[in-house]
């Protein structure tokens, strides 16, 4: 496979690293913030998840803990190929950035492209709201 076309979208988070991550790592909260992976999360055992996303029911599978802020996530439909979802945390000063990578899928347009880069850095702009707006962080 040819090297994917990526755009790293990031923001800048001013809560601790810790907090942050704690959130982060558990998936039950995604569907408070990312609203392109979808909602109605429920555990299918192990790192692995269900989900309504925009593109119908699918598999979510989640990066195990770790100390390194990775917090990368596969989106797999029921008959395809897993689409990876590199997703960092960084320790900066007294908060964090999280910076998403989002790839260009084969036989995905230009607008489809955009509208995706405009839908991350929407998500994580809510992220760093209802993060910022909290005096504690709770997973």
């Amino acid at each position: 496979m040819a090297v994917q076309p990526a755009r790293h979208i990031g923001v800048a988070i001013e809560r601790p690293f810790a907090e942050v991550y704690e959130f982060l790592a558990e998936p039950a909260n995604f569907p408070q913030w990312a609203s392109g992976l979808g909602h109605s999360f429920e555990p299918a055992g192990g790192p692995d998840w269900r989900a309504q996303t925009p593109m119908g029911p699918m598999t979510l599978r989640f990066s195990p803990r770790n100390e390194h802020g990775v917090l990368d996530h596969s989106v797999i439909p029921d008959n395809g190929a897993p689409m990876r979802n590199p997703l960092r945390l960084l320790a900066n000063g007294d908060g964090c950035e999280l910076v998403f990578t989002l790839y260009r899928r084969a036989g995905m347009t230009e607008e489809e492209y955009e509208r995706d880069a405009a839908w991350v850095a929407h998500d994580l702009a809510g992220l760093k709201a209802l993060l910022e707006g909290r005096s504690a962080v709770r997973a």
